[in-house]
């Protein structure tokens, strides 16, 4: 599926091809606290078809718990998340933020990891009442 995205104030643009079946949440402590938010919801492109159309990201270096470096990388202007990779010059994927793609609406997750890092309210929010608007 092609998928194309922006960042909160449209400096940053991208576009890739992404598998809608490999959608995933993190729930691990860097993803809450790099999202604000109980979790990350992403999805693995290939950079063979990840291109960026405008702007350039700011990068910054996070080396995990498993000792892996990851590239996160946001846009300089509003801070939205855009993706994270290894940290190389030529990773092979770019894990793309959901939340910035288009097709948003069309990728929910298949899976979910990192559950014992979970917030435990966030795992069903169902019976959380509900408003259209603010």
């Amino acid at each position: 599926m092609k998928v194309d995205g922006t960042c909160h104030c449209g400096r940053i643009r991208y576009e890739a091809e992404v598998d809608p079946a490999t959608v995933g949440i993190c729930h691990c402590s860097d993803c809450q606290v790099l999202t604000g938010s109980a979790y990350r919801v992403s999805v693995p492109a290939s950079a063979a078809t990840f291109r960026l159309l405008s702007g350039r990201p700011k990068l910054y270096v996070k080396t995990a718990d498993s000792g892996n470096r990851r590239r996160h990388a946001f846009c300089p202007d509003c801070g939205s998340p855009i993706y994270a990779t290894a940290d190389s010059d030529a990773p092979a994927a770019y894990m793309l933020r959901v939340g910035g793609l288009a097709q948003r609406a069309s990728l929910a997750p298949s899976r979910r990891i990192w559950c014992r890092s979970a917030l435990p309210w966030s795992q069903d929010i169902g019976a959380i009442a509900a408003i259209d608007r603010q």
